[in-house]
């Protein structure tokens, strides 16, 4: 039986215990974007812990099937997507292709990588590691359409939550999965004394206005 808030949990812990995920209230991390913030997430950490990559594939893999039904390919997001999409792609026993950030500037100039003539109109779930945003996310949907294929939705490891991402996918008509979740992740920090009680408000914090959190205001 399917039960999402087990496996948020569990995705939880695994990210936690690898260091996937990094929690930091007191000694914030800088994004690229320029943000502050209090968490850091890299999961490609997962892919060198076998039992724990075995699991993410597995549970991506029912998740995809328990919202999006059957399709007939597999999309990663460069770069951190693609390591996943292939692993889901292979257990699932369908094509798998690659959404570049931007179309490569030499040879053929693909955008999409992989064996576009057979797999074009083929129902595509496409996959990613991690939703900020959904920015570089529904980019990639967006190529997809283009292309012609029929999106039928996305599924990652691991949200932050922000109300801008979801507003965003659903302005996109795209609908998300993912196994685990920002709430879930400090409920479980929490619990096991990843982070003190008293980080819980710091953290909670940054959630509702990342891009601000963390700003030295002048008085």
């Amino acid at each position: 039986m399917f039960n999402n808030n087990e496996i948020e949990q569990q995705v939880a812990e695994f990210l936690l215990q690898i260091k996937a995920i990094k929690l930091q209230p007191n000694n914030p991390f800088t994004w690229a974007s320029g943000w502050k913030s209090p968490i850091y997430c890299d999961n490609r950490v997962t892919l060198s812990h076998p039992s724990i990559r075995t699991y993410i594939r597995q549970q991506l893999v029912v998740s995809i099937q328990e919202k999006f039904g059957s399709v007939g390919c597999i999309a990663g997001v460069a770069t951190a997507g693609i390591p996943q999409g292939a692993l889901v792609a292979q257990e699932l026993g369908l094509p798998f292709i690659y959404v570049r950030a931007k179309a490569k500037e030499h040879g053929t100039g693909s955008l999409i990588e992989g064996d576009v003539t057979t797999t074009t109109g083929k129902r595509v779930v496409v996959i990613e590691d991690l939703i900020s945003t959904g920015k570089s996310s529904l980019q990639a949907v967006d190529a997809l359409r283009s292309a012609g294929f029929e999106v039928a939705g996305l599924a990652a490891i691991f949200s932050y939550g922000f109300d801008v991402a979801t507003e965003n996918f659903k302005n996109a008509s795209c609908p998300f999965v993912t196994l685990s979740n920002y709430n879930a992740l400090i409920k479980y920090a929490q619990e096991n004394q990843y982070i003190a009680d008293k980080d819980v408000a710091v953290l909670t914090q940054w959630r509702e206005n990342p891009s601000t959190w963390g700003q030295v205001t002048s008085s």
